[in-house]
């Protein structure tokens, strides 16, 4: 009789031990995470962290340029900024951002109990924090952080000191994060959806993140080969990239830019998602061209591959090089009217009304169309020769990457939040962070579309009194975006988390069903509440 109860007593510890095994409290928890929305939420406060980092480099630049002469940083430490602001942004900020956002809802909308691979989502996720250190910490080994640009050029990034090296060990690693998480969510999509969930059936979003995916898995080794190649260079007497020793820098730009340009689509396709499922909800409509919508966007993926040379024009490439990569280049454009098209037709008679959220969404739009109308400019090759490295340039692709990426984000924030924290966010707060963002956004970069039409070069510390006017402007509207920022994180972000008013199952009235944006009723399991309680 002793025995039996010992043996009773002993499996009561066991399941003990074991329960407390399964949810780890403190550190614990989010050390060893394996639940996908844990992980999501590691994803999106690293993602925040490494925009502030970001932000702070970049209000440096704008402090530097807001007029002519040195004020604060010798030229080669402004470089240094450039770089690693370019760095940061594109592989700190956005991207991980994209990932949290696929790890919170992916699993949440296709009506799976988690992600694919639970420990390796932990080990994608702790390898950024380990690349972000290295990343940030070049600015202080001897030589200083890389100059050579956020695209790592050779010659340039051939010989530059140690911090280079870290630039290259952070991307690396950045690289293996990426494309394990992309493994991941290709799995997840399609082993692991709920019964009467087919592909066709799926919200934008998880189609999207699914094409995003594989695009991942495709470029990031291209990625990897381009640094590596710069490592032996640099170390181990190759000659990739030495006209020298028989190499060509101008190879070193091609293998990079078949990585760059479908990288540009890894960083707003997720966001095409969020919006095609944020404007259905608030016009109160389905998605106007679901089918459309799948269609242009894989088409957006198989096309940035065959357009990479249009980022070197100025190369020497033949003529005929530069038509087909002209043409191929406006081509992208007909699938992204697709989208701009579906996105207005479904608010067309639509019961709109204007949260947060769509405020965002249809900023968004709004902002992004210019960012596009510019890229088509560019892509014209008579006209991109002269723009090449102006601040033309920069203003494209910040209104692509602000008002696109990063204005999705914070619409895919305030439409989800409620979801994630249980509380709602205070609606004039958001609405506060919406109209100054976009404010400043535009006070900063419209003006820089005027720098480079009158040839103010990008990456120059100092620059003629010509142009003082408008860098002045922007300096002015970069630090007014960065305060809209600090506003989000202390009135919205963190007061969601502490609590406030409880939002409520369905906290955007009207849309019940709606936020799949399917063309069909949505599956059986939706999983809102589990399938056993009814």
């Amino acid at each position: 009789m002793s025995n039996i109860t010992l043996n009773h007593a002993e499996t009561a510890d066991h399941s003990h031990d074991q329960e407390h095994d399964n949810h780890p409290h403190g550190f614990r928890r989010w050390l060893f995470a394996t639940n996908h929305k844990d992980i999501g939420t590691l994803y999106l406060i690293f993602s925040l962290t490494m925009l502030m980092v970001g932000g702070v480099l970049a209000l440096l630049i704008r402090a530097e340029l807001f007029q002519p002469g040195l004020q604060f940083v010798q030229p080669e430490f402004f470089n240094q900024l450039t770089t690693m602001h370019g760095l940061i942004m594109v592989f700190g900020a956005i991207m991980p951002a994209f990932v949290g956002f696929a790890n919170w809802m992916i699993p949440l909308q296709i009506g799976a109990s988690d992600m694919a691979f639970a420990r390796m989502n932990n080990f994608s996720f702790w390898l950024l924090p380990v690349a972000a250190i290295l990343l940030v910490t070049s600015f202080w080994v001897p030589g200083g952080a890389t100059a050579a640009g956020w695209t790592l050029y050779a010659p340039l990034s051939t010989q530059m000191g140690p911090g280079m090296d870290m630039a290259i060990f952070a991307i690396h690693i950045m690289g293996a994060s990426s494309i394990m998480g992309a493994i991941n969510i290709i799995t997840t999509i399609l082993n692991m959806r709920a019964p009467g969930m087919t592909l066709m059936k799926m919200p934008m979003f998880c189609w999207t993140w699914l094409i995003t995916a594989y695009l991942l898995i495709a470029v990031m080794p291209v990625l990897a080969g381009a640094i590596t190649m710069t490592l032996t260079d640099r170390h181990f007497g190759t000659s990739f990239f030495n006209a020298a020793g028989g190499g060509d820098p101008v190879m070193y730009q091609h293998i990079f830019w078949f990585f760059g340009h479908p990288e540009v689509y890894i960083m707003i396709l997720p966001a095409f998602g969020m919006i095609s499922q944020i404007i259905p909800t608030f016009a109160r409509k389905p998605l106007f061209g679901y089918a459309s919508m799948v269609y242009a966007t894989s088409s957006i993926a198989i096309l940035s591959f065959m357009v990479w040379a249009h980022h070197m024009f100025t190369t020497g490439m033949p003529v005929t090089g530069q038509l087909f990569f002209m043409y191929a280049t406006m081509l992208i454009a007909v699938p992204t009217g697709v989208k701009v098209f579906n996105w207005v037709a479904t608010m067309w008679q639509g019961a709109m009304t204007f949260e947060t959220p769509m405020l965002f969404a249809v900023g968004f739009i709004f902002v992004f169309t210019i960012g596009g109308f510019t890229g088509l400019i560019l892509a014209v090759t008579p006209i991109d020769v002269q723009m090449q490295d102006t601040y033309y340039v920069v203003a494209h692709f910040h209104y692509v990457l602000v008002a696109g990426s990063l204005f999705a984000l914070f619409a895919g924030f305030y439409y989800w939040s409620p979801k994630w924290t249980g509380f709602m966010y205070k609606e004039t707060r958001g609405k506060i962070h919406f109209w100054s963002s976009l404010f400043w956004f535009n006070v900063t970069f419209f003006p820089m579309h005027f720098l480079g039409l009158a040839g103010m070069p990008r990456r120059y510390a100092d620059y003629p009194a010509q142009f003082t006017d408008f860098n002045m402007l922007a300096s002015i509207g970069a630090f007014g975006f960065g305060l809209s920022q600090v506003y989000f994180i202390f009135f919205i972000v963190l007061p969601a988390y502490r609590g406030g008013k409880p939002a409520d199952d369905k906290p955007w009235e009207g849309a019940e069903g709606l936020e799949w944006t399917v063309p069909s009723p949505a599956p059986f399991h939706t999983f809102e509440i589990p399938p056993t309680v009814k």
